[in-house]
This record gives structure tokens, sequence and C-alpha cells, in this order.
């Protein structure tokens, strides 16, 4: 699954990725950057994760194409001009 990270503390690990078909939220698994390249998440990263009991697994990295911030996102809740 593809999705973008809402949020994530690297002090505990803890993070919401928003999965893009349905913009479902779920949390991070303990271990889901375990084996990964990623030392740290941003919000608005894209990245690809499996679900395991209902919890984000296994993050590699998302698409090559930068397709922005959702509008969810963003502080002022405003879409990104384009």
């Amino acid at each position: 699954m593809q999705g973008v990270i809402k949020a994530y503390d690297p002090t505990t690990g803890l993070g919401v990725v928003v999965r893009d078909t349905d913009m479902a939220e779920f949390d991070l698994a303990s271990d889901a950057l375990e084996g990964s390249v990623f030392r740290m998440l941003r919000q608005g990263q894209r990245v690809l994760f499996d679900l395991e009991d209902e919890q984000a697994t296994r993050l590699r990295l998302g698409s090559e194409v930068d397709l922005g911030t959702p509008s969810f996102l963003t502080a002022a809740g405003d879409s990104e001009p384009g």
C-alpha cells in the first residue's frame, strides 16, 4: 500500500500513516522502520507499507514522483497551488 506520513515522533518512534486509497489512518508498528532505509520520517513523506494487525509495518520508499503534500496535511488546510 502507498500512503503519506501524517505524524512521526523520532523520540518515541510513534507515528501515523494515511493510506492513499481511502485516507484511512494507521499507527506505525514499533518495528516499522526496522530493516528499511529510513532513520527518520517527515510529515508528508510518501511511503509504501504493509499492514499487520491494523498497524503499518515494513516501510519502504514511496513513489519517486513528488505528488506534493495532501491538503489535509497542510497547516491551513488549503490546497497547494498548482
